[in-house]
C-alpha cells in the first residue's frame, strides 16, 4: 500500500532496459542493479532513462563499481543534460540488507533517492514493479535503522514510445512471439480505426444516458464537454481537403524514402562490382 510521497512516473523504455540488462547478466549473478535517471519536482518523480552498474554480491558483502557509475552518468549528461540521478533499481522482489548499503551510496548522489524493484522472476506470474523511498527510524543518538516505504507508481509514455508498446502488445497474440513493423499508411489506418471505435463507445454511452439506461456521471460529462470544446470549428469540406493534403504529403514522403532506399542499395551493388 502506497503512502504519502512523490508520484513515481515510469516510462516503458526504462523497464525494457532493465529487463535487457537482466537477460544479459553475468553467469551466476542473481540480480542486476543500476542507476535511474530522470527529473523530479515537489510532487512527482519521472523516470525517463537508466543504465546498469556492475556489482558483485555474496551473502556477506556487496561491491559496486562506483567509478563505472560516475563515468556513465557523465556520458549521459552530455547527451541529456536535463536528466539527473533520481535513484536506483534492482531486479528481484525483496529488499535485502545489501539494498540498504547501496541506497546509502545513492543518498550521497541524489536528495531522497527512490529505490525501484522489478520482479523479473515473475513470482506472481507477472512482473511486479514497486518503488520505495527510505526514511530513518530509531532513537536519536542510538542505533538508527532505515525503513523503506512504498510509493505510488504510474506508467506514462511519449507518443514515440507508444508505437513500440503497441508493437509489443501485438506479439502476445503471435505464436512465434515476433511481429514486424507496420507501414506508415497502416499506422494511419489503425489510428483512424481506434478513433472511430472510441467515438462509437462515446456515442453509445450518451445515447444510454439520454434514454435512462445508464445513470449520468458528472465527471464523465465534464470530460466530454472538454473534448467537445477542443474540437476546432471547421466545415466538413475544409476538413476533407486538409486530410487529403496530409495524406498526399505522407504518400510523397513514403515514395521518396523508398526511392532513396532503392538508390542506396543499387549504389552498394555497383561499388562491389
Amino acid at each position: 500500500m502506497a503512502v504519502h510521497g512523490p508520484l513515481v512516473k515510469i516510462h516503458p523504455v526504462v523497464l525494457a532496459s532493465i529487463v535487457d540488462s537482466y537477460e544479459r547478466r553475468n553467469e551466476g549473478a542473481s540480480r542486476v542493479i543500476g542507476t535511474l535517471l530522470g527529473t523530479a519536482d515537489k510532487h512527482s518523480v519521472e523516470v525517463t532513462n537508466c543504465f546498469s552498474v556492475p556489482h558483485n554480491e555474496s551473502e556477506d558483502e556487496v561491491a559496486v563499481d562506483m567509478e563505472f557509475a560516475k563515468n556513465m552518468y557523465e556520458l549521459h549528461k552530455k547527451v541529456s543534460p536535463s536528466e539527473v540521478i533520481i535513484g536506483w533499481y534492482a531486479t528481484g522482489y525483496d529488499i535485502t540488507e545489501h539494498s540498504v548499503l547501496i541506497h546509502e551510496y545513492y543518498s550521497r548522489e541524489a536528495p531522497n533517492p527512490i529505490h525501484m524493484t522489478v520482479d523479473t522472476a515473475l513470482q506472481s506470474n507477472k512482473m511486479n514493479i514497486r518503488a520505495y523511498v527510505s526514511s530513518q527510524m530509531g532513537v536519536p543518538g542510538k542505533t538508527v535503522g532505515v525503513m523503506f516505504t512504498p510509493l505510488t507508481i504510474k506508467y506514462i509514455y511519449y507518443d514515440t514510445e507508444r508505437i513500440g508498446v503497441d508493437l509489443l502488445q501485438r506479439t502476445r497474440a503471435s505464436p512465434s512471439r515476433t511481429n514486424g513493423l507496420t507501414t506508415d499508411l497502416a499506422q494511419v489506418a489503425s489510428a483512424a480505426g481506434r478513433v472511430q471505435e472510441m467515438l462509437s463507445t462515446m456515442l453509445s454511452y450518451i445515447e444510454d444516458v439520454l434514454s435512462g439506461k445508464v445513470m449520468a456521471d458528472n465527471s464523465v460529462g465534464r470530460y466530454l464537454m472538454d473534448l467537445v470544446n477542443k474540437v476546432p470549428k471547421i466545415t466538413a469540406e475544409d476538413f476533407e481537403s486538409m486530410l487529403n493534403s496530409n495524406i498526399n504529403d505522407l504518400l510523397m514522403v513514403t515514395y521518396l524514402a523508398n526511392l532513396t532506399q532503392a538508390q542506396i542499395a543499387l549504389n552498394e551493388k555497383l561499388v562491389v562490382l
